[in-house]
């Protein structure tokens, strides 16, 4: 399934754009954790390592990361640079159901 067919989905789908060396990337795993255990099937997280993903990076223009956004049926709703707090992240989530 390619990127494109993923944040198409009616349901909300965060992207957590990282790499494996970034420290503060590390921070937001055990955050997305929460979101999913708290919020189950209503969202899909997925994780794009800015790396190995460069094309898909550079046409969301990720300058810097931690990034996340969030879509639906396509479209960026939201986005967060740097590390956002669990509340944060499901507030609006909850905002785009």
């Amino acid at each position: 399934m390619s990127f494109n067919e993923i944040i198409n989905d009616t349901k909300p789908v965060l992207v957590d754009f990282y790499a494996d060396w970034c420290q503060p990337c590390k921070m937001v795993t055990p955050i997305l954790k929460q979101v999913k255990e708290q919020l189950g099937d209503q969202v899909k997280i997925i994780k794009i390592n800015v790396d190995t993903n460069p094309s898909v990076s550079a046409n969301y223009n990720i300058r810097s990361i931690p990034t996340l956004i969030l879509f639906r049926n396509g479209r960026q709703i939201w986005n967060k640079v740097g590390v956002a707090a669990t509340s944060e992240i499901i507030n609006k989530i909850k905002e785009t159901i």
